[in-house]
């Protein structure tokens, strides 16, 4: 069985359909660099030297990770556009929707195509291990978001031994990595492809006793139709995974570490803001769906926004600020990667940790709070 680090419902989408989306589906400089409801002057909440530098960075382009999804590492990047944060930094920012290929991101990253995006560490890693320069700047938790769901007669994971199990094509390594550790025989489980309707579960079609999928999205999608369902999540078996990475061009920020350090800031100084209260976080969720027309679920999204910044709250990154990175989690996901033969057993973990520079978190934080105005 060939296994794989499950980071989008849309992995596997061609690099011609991302390469459309930039060309044609983006929000464009005027959008993606708008005021919002701020009437502020350009450049409010940064010295006129920094503001230079970071007008000379140019146009940057953010690329999301699945179109304008309320997750963290897309929702806050909209938002800080929205509420002028960018401008605020003189940084002129384009955003751009993803498809959910992940591994696309990371081309585009690599290429100069886009600047920054949202790359699972993991995935980070592994595409290092490809080839594929791409830097990692910033992530919000060790936690991941892929999942295990049961119906709540499950309540051990070994009673899954001899069980049908449902995947949508390339089964998580986090949870495989959790069952086994749990003491599921993997040999004795028959695992099926399912397509993204989870109610497949709760109806157990085909005999279904276990579906995999992520955290804010479908359980919340069974809740909302008066589902129950048992959430079983790796981070409580202390499996290693990352929440709300970031991943810039190596080019761009080394040429631009200023604007780099800002673009952190500003979404930061956003995520803060849409975590400040239910009204804030509709407010931001609006943002995302008037970028993303009317069959835009507001209420899934919401429920989305909520749920993941909860597993945020709940899981702090040893040791850091949000948004600072564990080089204890990436030496652990080295571990994991070679576990399921995703990487060669010649990259090692100090390999790995050059992949991550925490220098530009690091510098926008004084005693552990963020700096806002910026230096």
């Amino acid at each position: 069985m060939q296994h794989r680090l499950l980071t989008s419902a849309l992995a596997g989408l061609t690099a011609t359909v991302l390469a459309a989306g930039l060309a044609g589906c983006g929000s464009g400089s005027g959008s993606g660099s708008g005021r919002g409801s701020s009437s502020r002057p350009e450049g409010s909440a940064i010295s006129a030297q920094r503001c230079a530098e970071n007008r000379a960075a140019g146009k940057i382009t953010y690329l999301s990770g699945y179109q304008y999804q309320a997750s963290a590492s897309i929702l806050e990047y909209v938002a800080a556009s929205k509420l002028g944060y960018f401008t605020d930094l003189c940084l002129d920012v384009a955003l751009e929707p993803g498809t959910g290929d992940t591994s696309q991101n990371a081309k585009l990253l690599a290429s100069g195509q886009a600047t920054i995006s949202p790359v699972a560490e993991q995935d980070l890693v592994e595409a290092r291990a490809n080839g594929i320069a791409i830097l990692g700047v910033s992530s919000y938790s060790n936690a991941g978001l892929e999942v295990l769901m049961t119906n709540p007669d499950i309540t051990a994971l070994g009673q899954l031994n001899g069980k049908v199990i449902g995947d949508k094509g390339h089964f998580p390594a986090t949870v495989e990595a959790m069952m086994v550790k749990a003491g599921v025989d993997w040999g004795s489980l028959r695992i099926v492809t399912e397509g993204y309707d989870p109610t497949v579960l709760p109806r157990r079609a085909g005999g279904l006793a276990a579906l995999t999928g992520f955290v804010s999205n479908e359980p919340n999608q069974l809740r909302a139709s008066g589902y129950k369902v048992t959430v079983w999540q790796p981070v409580t078996y202390g499996i290693p995974s990352s929440l709300g990475a970031m991943a810039v061009n190596p080019a761009f920020a080394k040429a631009h570490p200023t604007a780099v350090e800002d673009l952190l800031r500003a979404a930061i100084h956003a995520y803060a803001y849409c975590t400040a209260s239910p009204a804030h976080a509709a407010q931001c969720v609006g943002y995302t769906a008037a970028l993303s027309g009317p069959t835009y679920d507001q209420k899934l999204n919401e429920a989305i926004w909520t749920t993941e910044t909860r597993v945020i709250k709940d899981n702090p990154t040893p040791g850091q600020p949000l948004g600072g990175i564990d080089p204890a989690n990436v030496g652990k996901l080295v571990d994991l990667l070679h576990q399921f033969k995703l990487i060669p057993d010649s990259v090692t973990a100090a390999d790995a940790g050059a992949w991550f520079d925490n220098s530009y978190v690091s510098a926008i934080y004084k005693s552990g709070s963020l700096t806002w105005p910026a230096p």
